[in-house]
């Protein structure tokens, strides 16, 4: 039996909870087609995409050294010496590694998907003029989350695992993680990155509902970089100059938030003055 679509001019509470639990169910529906796509994938998922960082020949570190020997320097990064094997301690280890990838790959595979639904979630709220600006948000905020889970993954996830790998305590110490504590380093930066470059459309947002303004956001810079150092401490290793690499593109993204918020307050003062003339 089809599901009587109801009216969104017209929709009760339980009209909301009914079409919130629709929604959901598309996009877990959505994300676990992807999870599918990325489990009958697993060569090319694990061997070349996951287990990437911890090889000698991963692009991000030829880069550094290419960069250290235009600068004069011998660059750690020219001979990683990465030796260390992952291992799997748990009888369950392996198995649920895949699952859990599977999920997370599919969520990022799925995401404008998942957007989509969150938009036809909100968008009765909307009004008609800006329901027109569906496929801008989506194709924009899929756009800034794939980018921050590039960065995340081409520059975070290997530095995070060059640091913890080379650092040397002890001769007595070898370094062989777990399996699982090697994939929530790279899960912890590929989706912590991809959530951080949507500040714009957060700042976009808060900006229509009056919680942020460019004026405000100007005087908070002092603030805001502390948090972004803050953040980028998080994220990455504790060395100054991988956290001023991480903090450099989040800081640019706030200043574009800055003109973002500027340009909705000139729209809303635009349109304001058409409705009172």
């Amino acid at each position: 039996m089809a599901r009587k679509k109801a009216d969104p001019n017209n929709m009760s509470f339980l009209d909301h909870v009914e079409e919130l639990r629709w929604c959901l169910i598309r996009s877990i529906i959505g994300i676990m087609i992807g999870a599918a796509i990325v489990a009958f994938n697993t060569e090319f998922v694990f061997d070349t995409l996951i287990f990437g960082p911890k090889k000698a020949d991963f692009p991000t570190y030829g880069f550094f050294c290419d960069v250290g020997n235009y600068f004069g320097f011998v660059s750690d990064f020219c001979d990683p010496n990465f030796g260390f094997k992952v291992q799997s301690k748990e009888m369950s280890d392996e198995f649920s590694a895949h699952i859990w990838v599977s999920i997370i790959l599919g969520f990022i595979l799925a995401f404008p998907w998942v957007l989509w639904q969150v938009w036809r979630f909100i968008s009765p709220g909307l009004k008609s003029n800006e329901k027109k600006y569906s496929t801008g948000f989506i194709v924009i905020s899929s756009l800034l989350f794939f980018m921050g889970v590039v960065f995340g993954y081409y520059l975070i996830a290997p530095l995070s695992v060059h640091f913890m790998v080379t650092y040397d305590l002890s001769k007595e110490v070898v370094t062989e993680p777990s399996l699982a504590s090697y994939i929530d380093y790279i899960k912890a930066s590929v989706l912590a990155s991809g959530l951080l470059f949507e500040l714009p459309i957060i700042i976009y947002f808060l900006t229509k509902i009056g919680l942020a303004t460019p004026q405000g956001l100007r005087k908070s810079r002092k603030i805001a970089l502390v948090i972004v150092l803050i953040v980028a401490a998080v994220i990455t290793p504790p060395d100054i100059a991988s956290q001023i690499i991480v903090a450099i593109p989040i800081l640019i993204l706030y200043e574009v938030s800055i003109f973002i918020s500027m340009y909705v307050l000139y729209r809303q003062n635009k349109n304001n003055k058409q409705l009172t003339t």
